[in-house]
């Protein structure tokens, strides 16, 4: 799981346009009660072994679940947390990536910056350019529509509202989300597998592309709430999602 994870951060950032610097963070499960998460300050690009840090996903859960944290106490819970005695902290992010791969078949979590879609969340429109689908692979790839998160301070208040905004998208879709855009900071996807987290990553890249286009051209014409339920529900779809993800 480890070696899969440090393969998905490597491809994730040696393009550049996805991450840049110490941008970006990704984790992956090792089991029920713990899993791995890329040391706050270390690069996507060039990850290694020692770029992760196992961490037990029961005291990270529980400094989410306090109310009026200081960074001071989320800092020392981060490193309470540690499985080992490396001194090595975890991502200040950490928090939300505890919940997301709590979530049901959510085994890889990966948080970049990319500049495409950033231009979208950085504009006054942002929420309004998102709202819908454009394309059947978009759906596919990056599901029926995307959480979208109004910019939070990051850390403990950015993972509470991360949770929230979960919550509501599972009680009308009846299942996980598979990205997160988050207003004036990135994007955030899951899956089941590593293939799955990168197909979806790219895949909000060229949505993107596709989305400033056309709003220069006139205006998105996006598509009906019924042809997005239909592409999301549809059998064939679900069997060729196997084939692009690896899923077996």
């Amino acid at each position: 799981m480890l070696q899969e994870l440090i393969d998905l951060s490597n491809r994730l950032g040696e393009s550049g346009e996805f991450v840049i610097l110490g941008e970006g963070n990704t984790s992956a499960n090792l089991d029920a009660d713990r899993f791995y998460v890329k040391v706050s300050g270390s690069q996507l690009q060039g990850a290694d072994e020692g770029s992760f840090v196992l961490v037990d996903r029961g005291k990270i859960l529980a400094i989410l679940e306090k109310e009026g944290v200081s960074d001071e106490e989320v800092g020392q819970g981060l490193l309470d947390a540690v499985c080992d005695d490396s001194g090595r902290k975890p991502s200040v992010e950490t928090m939300f990536h505890a919940y997301l791969l709590s979530l049901p078949d959510v085994n890889f979590v990966a948080h970049t910056h990319p500049t495409t879609v950033n231009t979208i969340l950085c504009s006054t429109r942002a929420e309004e350019l998102v709202r819908s689908r454009l394309f059947p692979d978009e759906i596919v790839c990056c599901g029926p529509e995307p959480v979208f998160i109004h910019y939070e301070d990051p850390g403990h208040l950015l993972a509470r509202k991360i949770v929230e905004g979960c919550e509501a998208y599972m009680k009308k879709w009846g299942s996980a989300p598979r990205s997160i855009l988050m207003q004036n900071h990135g994007l955030i996807v899951l899956g089941k597998t590593s293939g799955q987290v990168q197909a979806a990553t790219r895949m909000w890249h060229k949505t993107a592309q596709i989305l400033v286009g056309a709003a220069l051209l006139g205006g998105a014409n996006y598509l009906s709430d019924e042809n997005v339920r239909r592409i999301s529900s549809r059998q064939d779809e679900k069997e060729r999602e196997k084939v692009i993800f690896g899923d077996k």
